[in-house]
């Protein structure tokens, strides 16, 4: 691996976007696709090439990430024939969206007969922090492939290296277990506060240093108090992750019924409230349309 490697970055959507900026503010030569033109097409004002194809984006690259919708949508790009004859020997493709592991080892075994390695690097923070290059990075394969794309990965967030192929995505899994089930909770606290006559703002920043203190207690509570549902993480990408996370519980023979709870909850916003597009903090709404069905 060269000291400055050319990244090809293929997706380019809300997450995609500010993480290919920070590469881009490193230093690193970023050729960038996305499937709607439209959203990669601003980071040439930042110094990158927009490609037309992910073919075309691979060609050269030392590094390819890939931070698609989810595992079939790589699976569709890797399976390009022109994409594949591109592919560069020696050169890392770091799967960074959030798939299913069997997803992700399936992917290290097939990149492998072309020469490429494989990590799976999933990551948590939100947009929030994909714009400040403050992801948690979780990392899957071997430790020699994760030293070698060290750099790439610390101009993006934290990362660690938390085992084998595919322990990057379980280690997501159970991170999207936690909030879900937290947002859940907070939401709860919010409108308890509400209806009993409290000031939510001020109450968050009573617990802040707290036992009960969390990312999601100050950035989604807000979101609730505000009813700001904008998307940061759509409502049905947990929704996507949350079913993941029983697939693979299931895979293991470990019974997760908080996490089943929580699954039918976001189901419910995503398919029966509207929410798919809105932010996971909109869980919020449909504990209100729990409040308004019970009189």
């Amino acid at each position: 691996m060269t000291d400055n490697p050319t990244i090809a970055f293929l997706g380019t959507g809300l997450m995609g976007m500010p993480m290919a900026r920070n590469l881009l503010a490193a230093g690193f030569p970023v050729r960038a696709w996305n499937r709607t033109a439209a959203k990669a097409a601003p980071l040439a004002a930042d110094g990158a090439t927009v490609c037309a194809t992910p073919a075309e984006a691979v060609q050269g690259a030392d590094v390819i990430i890939s931070m698609l919708a989810d595992g079939s949508a790589t699976a569709s790009v890797q399976a390009d024939p022109a994409l594949r004859a591109a592919l560069k020997r020696g050169a890392i493709w770091i799967e960074m969206a959030s798939v299913k592991p069997e997803e992700a080892r399936n992917q290290a075994t097939d990149l492998a007969t072309l020469g490429v390695a494989h990590l799976d690097a999933p990551v948590s923070g939100g947009t929030k922090g994909a714009e400040a290059g403050t992801l948690a990075i979780m990392v899957g394969g071997r430790a020699e492939d994760f030293e070698r794309v060290r750099a790439v990965l610390e101009a993006m967030g934290n990362p660690v290296l938390v085992g084998p192929s595919g322990a990057g995505e379980l280690a997501k899994l159970a991170n999207q277990a936690i909030v879900g089930i937290t947002i859940g909770a907070v939401a709860e606290a919010m409108l308890l506060l509400e209806r009993g006559g409290a000031d939510p703002a001020a109450v968050r920043q009573a617990l802040k240093g707290g036992f009960a203190d969390s990312i999601i207690l100050q950035q989604h509570g807000a979101r609730m108090t505000d009813r700001d549902f904008a998307p940061g993480g759509p409502a049905h990408l947990q929704l996507k992750d949350l079913d993941n996370v029983l697939a693979e519980a299931a895979a293991v023979g470990a019974t997760l019924p908080l996490t089943r709870e929580m699954r039918d909850r976001f189901d419910r916003l995503v398919n029966r409230l509207g929410g798919r597009e809105m932010d996971h903090s909109a869980l919020f709404l449909e504990l209100l349309e729990r409040q308004a069905e019970a009189g």
